[in-house]
């Protein structure tokens, strides 16, 4: 499937960046937001990036958001059940 996004022709110039790297940086971030969310698991959200999860998964810190999306009662109760 697509999505067509539509933007101004100079927002990639504005941010000193070419077209098809302003693209792929929308996509990053779209797969970040909605992995943060808990929408997409790490595997889906780096497909949705058109990257692979390693590399997703590493470029998450660049967004302040962790790969580990897991609540600290949640971490308890797994620490427990271990």
């Amino acid at each position: 499937m697509q999505l067509v996004v539509e933007y101004p022709d100079m927002l990639p110039d504005a941010l000193r960046v070419s077209r098809h790297e302003f693209e792929r940086e929308a996509r990053m971030a779209m797969a970040v937001k909605l992995f943060e969310l808990g929408r997409l698991t790490s595997g889906q959200a780096a497909q949705l990036a058109g990257i692979g999860r390693v590399e997703f998964i590493l470029d998450l810190h660049r967004y302040g958001v962790s790969p580990i999306q897991r609540t600290p009662d949640e971490l308890a109760e797994d620490l427990a059940n271990a």
